[in-house]
């Protein structure tokens, strides 16, 4: 930017959001400020920058700004034109706000319970949100075992003649021909309504006093119905019950693997868990862990028009937490608190959602799709004729040069080979010698895998520079294998993933873009040393 001293001067301590703009007016940036002028001020002191904002800097032509009359509505724009114009150094999550819910219907003499997506412009009442479509199926599957409330369409339930399969297995009571009064049908309704609120201990109590009652009178059957459906209830709410205290809670999770980061949403809803689901964002290089839950808050929550619960745990507190309340609040004109480091059940929720975000992550880095991608990019990095099917990585690990041992570790297009995984302790050489320890275990490895006629792989990752690199191809020649491709990965000065650089042996060595699917392989195989066999 040129003279960008009289750009600071003429900046307005408002509340606004600013746009970094690159080459053509394309946004790189939106950022929000309680105070424009100090905010980007910040940007151009004398002050070190963590690199992400130096590289950003390095890019940007222009800045707009844009006032707002709170702080609240800067977020909340900010929010909106990330959305829009989805910019590089922003983190990204993919906008999905079509929340499920289930929708028991009031109009009918019977009425039936379903999914549904949508503003809640329908009569009936609604529960939720719930975190996916599996979730709400499974709930109407246990209400249909327990109060056999049907689920069939309006169409449907009134061209009936005969009860359909449902009422056969003891999933409905019949009510399109008249199988159940009335009045016993609505009970049933009223006792699954009260189990989605999750009024548990009420529910149980008037079904026990049910039951006493038509045992009293000498209806068995009647008591036997009402005891298995207590049974059932006491079951689930073994399972499901959290706490009827607090009940209305969403739990903030988070995992980063590889290049990629999971957030893990936990739903808690009228003191049950409705379920969790986990989001896969797009994060620039170096972004926080802080950055990337600040974004899921406000991408999340406030451009949507789903209920808010009263409360977001989150595993740590966030700089700007009382801004990011006062938004939600605002918006979901209800009080919303930001909790962390919690204690007690809080805190095994919190557990439950971290270790769910490293399922998820984990899930997702081997999904067949996911790792065809990844392939398909190392074969364009490294202008292959046909896709890798068989990689594998080498390390040495070591306690202060001592009990030095090397690691092989196995990756084809299916994802980790854990058979094939191998274990060298090595020895014979001059303690903290990594090059010499690269060495033997080449050496081992590969003379075994020729006198055994084994599958050698297409690339051979070095977990090292250009010595472990050059100790390889060594091996390699004296042993007359001429078909694998040798590739080294060095971390960078601050050993964080994204800054690797990558040798060759008759090319310049490269860096990859932090977000380069390539460079998200590499780094998932060579860190998948550390699971032995």
């Amino acid at each position: 930017m040129e003279n960008v001293k009289a750009f600071l001067s003429n900046l307005t301590h408002h509340p606004g959001v600013y746009q970094m703009l690159g080459e053509n007016g394309k946004v790189l940036y939106v950022g929000k400020a309680r105070d424009l002028k100090k905010r980007l001020s910040s940007y151009f002191s004398t002050r070190a920058k963590d690199i992400k904002t130096q590289a950003l800097l390095k890019h940007v032509h222009d800045i707009t700004i844009t006032v707002t009359h709170s702080e609240n509505e800067a977020l909340l724009l900010e929010c909106n034109l990330i959305k829009k114009h989805m910019p590089h150094y922003n983190v990204l999550f993919r906008d999905d706000k079509s929340y499920p819910y289930i929708l028991v219907t009031t109009e009918q003499a019977y009425p039936r319970i379903d999914l549904y997506r949508g503003n809640k412009k329908r009569s009936g009442q609604f529960f939720g949100p719930y975190p996916d479509t599996t979730a709400v199926r499974e709930t109407i599957n246990l209400i249909q075992k327990i109060f056999r409330i049907r689920t069939c369409s309006d169409s449907f339930f009134v061209a009936r003649l005969r009860p359909c399969l449902l009422y056969q297995i003891g999933r409905c009571t019949g009510p399109c021909t008249k199988m159940i009064a009335e009045e016993d049908y609505q009970k049933n309704v009223q006792y699954a309504v009260l189990f989605l609120q999750g009024e548990g201990k009420q529910l149980m109590d008037e079904m026990m006093q049910q039951m006493e009652a038509a045992a009293n009178i000498l209806n068995y059957e009647l008591a036997a119905k009402l005891r298995d459906q207590i049974t059932k209830l006491r079951q689930i709410q073994e399972k499901q019950y959290v706490s009827a205290a607090q009940g209305d809670v969403d739990v903030i999770g988070i995992a980063e693997s590889s290049g990629m980061a999971a957030v893990q949403l936990l739903v808690i809803r009228g003191g049950r868990i409705l379920g969790s689901r986990a989001y896969f964002p797009s994060i620039p290089l170096h972004s926080s862990r802080a950055e990337v839950v600040t974004a899921f808050i406000t991408q999340h929550y406030l451009d949507t028009t789903q209920e808010m619960p009263k409360e977001i745990i989150l595993d740590d507190k966030l700089a700007e937490r009382h801004w990011l309340a006062n938004a939600l609040s605002e918006r979901a004109q209800h009080k919303v608190i930001l909790s962390a480091h919690v204690r007690g059940e809080r805190k095994k929720w919190l557990e439950i959602a971290n270790n769910s975000a490293k399922q998820s992550i984990a899930s997702h880095l081997y999904t067949k799709t996911h790792l065809n991608e990844r392939f398909l990019s190392l074969q364009s990095t490294l202008d292959l004729k046909t896709i890798p099917k068989r990689i594998e990585c080498f390390d040495i690990s070591h306690t202060m040069g001592e009990a030095t041992v090397a690691s092989c570790v196995v990756f084809d297009n299916n994802g980790p080979v854990k058979s094939d995984y191998r274990r060298f302790n090595i020895t014979d050489i001059t303690p903290g010698d990594d090059t010499a320890a690269m060495r033997q275990a080449i050496m081992r490895r590969y003379k075994r895998m020729q006198a055994e006629a084994g599958k050698l792989p297409e690339i051979l990752l070095i977990d090292g520079g250009v010595g472990q690199l050059s100790a390889a191809q060594h091996v390699l020649s004296e042993l007359h294998i001429d078909t694998i491709l040798l590739l080294g990965v060095a971390k960078g000065v601050t050993r964080k993933p994204g800054l690797e650089t990558l040798h060759f042996i008759d090319q310049p060595p490269v860096h990859l873009l932090s977000d380069s699917p390539a460079l998200h392989l590499i780094q998932q195989i060579r860190d998948h040393r550390l699971i032995r066999p």
